[in-house]
């Protein structure tokens, strides 16, 4: 399910490396392997024993990787052959234009297992779709499907299948890369731009992911969801 552990976003940072250095990669595409998800987001193993100070390391690995593609020179489209939970719905909003099959689900289920969306969820979250949608999102966890996805603009288009939406893709790059790279690199700085105060927010989000390590509920929601039961959430 393209599980996204801090090796794989490591693996991300270093490709962009190379893709910024590359005067002939005029344009990214990032999507995962197989058919069945983008990513189904973190390695909820990897919370269990998470501490508010190792969250913090998380963090910065996690969003820095966020940040890279949302403020990445080139253009970057997010092809989501599949779903895009928690992290990997963080990672797909940090991408310029994104593009679903008509199979996958959306959701930020990150309240399911006792923690807050920490990699931009939610901040990205509601400059896409809205403060009370994206509320009722986070709040409840629920997944959506494609076309409610495109309904409230989480999405750009949506395609029946991997291979037409490659196709689409394909000719979204050529159209693209067609124009200046000077010029779209401005626009993008531009665009990004008008999204103020989004550092801040980032920042606030942070300091209260590191809090939820610190709570009996975070730890229940972990073991829960490993366990396949339902938690018994505290309070505390």
């Amino acid at each position: 399910m393209n599980a996204l552990n801090l090796e794989t976003r490591h693996e991300i940072l270093t490709a962009l490396d190379l893709a910024e250095e590359d005067d002939s990669v005029r344009v990214l595409v990032l999507t995962g392997a197989g058919e069945k998800a983008f990513s189904a987001g973190a390695d909820i193993k990897i919370f269990e024993k998470m501490t508010p100070f190792t969250a913090r390391e998380y963090l910065k690995t996690s969003k820095g990787t966020s940040s890279r593609l949302e403020n990445f020179l080139k253009p970057v489209i997010a092809a989501l052959n599949g779903h895009a939970l928690g992290g990997g719905l963080e990672l797909a909003m940090s991408c310029d234009i994104v593009v679903a099959t008509s199979n996958a689900k959306f959701g930020l289920p990150e309240a399911k297992v006792g923690i807050i969306p920490g990699v931009g969820g939610t901040q990205r979250l509601p400059r896409r779709i809205g403060i009370h949608r994206a509320k009722e999102l986070i709040f409840t966890g629920d997944l959506i499907d494609s076309e409610e996805a495109l309904r409230i603009g989480l999405v750009n288009r949506v395609f029946p299948d991997v291979r037409e939406m490659m196709a689409h893709v394909e000719e979204l790059v050529e159209k693209i890369s067609a124009k200046s790279p000077f010029i779209l690199k401005l626009a993008k700085e531009s665009v990004n731009r008008s999204v103020a105060g989004l550092r801040e927010g980032l920042d606030f989000e942070s300091a209260l992911f590191e809090i939820c390590f610190a709570s009996k509920d975070q730890k229940e929601g972990s073991r829960a969801f490993l366990e396949k039961r339902n938690p018994a959430f505290s309070g505390s």
